[in-house]
């Protein structure tokens, strides 16, 4: 539905004074915005009082759904008692000494230390730097490149989005920067050769990345990251062997193991990381999101004793770690993380999300006969539904996204918040989902995707 645009309207104003990340700036002068008011469960409310079923969790983050009366309690009670501090030079508070120690026992990295951020974008920022600061502490400053994947998603600060691997993120803004490569992405359905199986597929890809590092230099290469599950670049679930295979490439030449879990973490895949899911060993996870189910900015990077050995003996030896954000660990985030934990595991949301998994991935598949549709993936509760034009040959649309936004809009119309990226549309609801709001969920799509293909079709 689109704002009217009346004037001294909520949608006026917006339109008059607000900067929207991700939007074309000059459509949304035209359309204005979609006010949303309030959030229940897996439902928000736009200001017209027309409930929506938000299938991406609002950002992929939502977990415990939204109107959570308990981390509202939360909040409250922290801001009541210590609204802010930080945790420069030797200062602490007990909310961030509390959600260290449960992050790092819950972590699968050994004797984990945990620093904390505002978001992924930061977080992932934040990592580079302490890559090169580790490898300087090393004695390898040569030591210093990173590895990405095309489609990648990491975030959109310098540092952050260059890592991301999509074009449409590097354009204009002068990135990637140096230092930053990037190799295959490990998505079956577009990039395999034909008749190649998911295992020669993964093969490919670690030889791929073998030969990348050596035509570089391993002694330049410092890292290789990676999403357990690609989110924004299309929800793209790795092949079979895909992730042991490129571990055991960065063992063979000393290069550390990012797991960006900034959205698989905290029950999205099934288990509590997406690392678990696919046998990841990481040297460094990078957490945010769902940790606070989003009502509070927070991210958390949690690093293996080793790394954090060799930075603290070079922070004694220069006389200090020089970085930090003003509200890294704020008090009332890290309250509200840790009662959203508490509610995760209280509410055993990830037993809960395996549980419903075969709902959710099932009624998508069923799609996967749709004329538009050319693949359906996913794992747990966060899925992709691929639309083509030519199911045989694979091939998309002359204007790559523009179904897509047109699959978005039929959405909303049927009662559904739906992000495409590109022309794969994304699902990844609240993990508070039932079954009933699952098969009412499919139900709508797939209406909007029948209205959807008659519209491409009169085209």
């Amino acid at each position: 539905m689109k704002a009217t645009l009346a004037p001294n309207s909520a949608a006026a104003r917006d339109v008059a004074y607000q900067f929207h990340p991700n939007t074309n700036a000059r459509r949304h002068e035209t359309v204005g915005p979609l006010i949303i008011e309030r959030g229940e469960g897996i439902y928000v409310y736009d200001d017209a009082g027309n409930k929506y079923i938000e299938t991406l969790a609002g950002l992929w983050c939502v977990a415990v759904g939204f109107g959570e009366q308990r981390l509202v309690e939360a909040s409250s009670r922290q801001m009541k008692k210590l609204s802010y501090y930080h945790t420069f030079t030797h200062k602490a508070h007990v909310p961030s000494i509390d959600l260290a120690e449960r992050l790092a026992k819950m972590s699968i990295i050994p004797s984990a230390k945990v620093m904390f951020t505002n978001s992924g974008s930061e977080a992932n920022d934040t990592v580079v730097k302490l890559v090169w600061y580790y490898n300087n502490a090393r004695g390898r400053p040569e030591k210093k490149k990173i590895i990405s994947r095309f489609k990648a998603y990491h975030g959109v600060t310098v540092a952050s989005g260059s890592l991301t691997g999509i074009p449409l993120n590097h354009r204009d803004f002068d990135l990637p920067i140096a230092n930053i490569l990037h190799t295959t992405c490990p998505h079956h359905y577009r990039f395999s050769h034909e008749g190649e199986s998911e295992i020669a597929f993964a093969d490919r890809l670690a030889a791929d990345l073998e030969a990348l590092i050596l035509r570089e230099g391993p002694e330049t290469v410092a890292a290789f990251i990676g999403e357990p599950v690609m989110g924004a670049g299309g929800v793209i679930v790795p092949p079979e062997t895909y992730w042991s295979k490129v571990q055991e490439v960065c063992r063979k030449y000393d290069i550390l193991v990012i797991a960006d879990e900034v959205i698989t973490g905290f029950g999205r895949t099934g288990q509590m990381f997406g690392s678990q899911t696919y046998g990841i060993q990481p040297d460094i996870m990078v957490l945010s999101k769902q940790l606070t189910s989003a009502y509070l900015p927070l991210s958390a990077i949690v690093i293996s004793d080793e790394l954090y050995q060799h930075i603290a003996d070079n922070s004694a030896r220069i006389g200090s770690f020089v970085h930090g954000i003003t509200g890294g660990g704020h008090p009332v985030a890290a309250a509200v993380a840790l009662e959203n934990l508490d509610i995760i595991e209280e509410r055993d949301l990830v037993g809960h999300t395996a549980e419903l998994a075969p709902v959710l991935q099932g009624g998508l598949r069923k799609f996967a006969d749709h004329p538009l549709v050319g693949e359906v993936r996913g794992v747990g509760l966060i899925a992709g539904v691929e639309m083509v034009a030519d199911k045989a040959t694979k091939a998309g649309f002359d204007a790559p996204g523009k179904v897509g936004a047109m699959l978005t809009e039929r959405c909303q119309d049927n009662g559904l918040i739906l992000r495409c990226l590109g022309d794969t549309a994304a699902f990844c609801p609240p993990l508070v989902i039932q079954r009933g709001q699952i098969e009412d969920m499919l139900g709508r799509f797939g209406k909007a995707l029948d209205e959807t293909h008659a519209a491409v079709k009169a085209h």
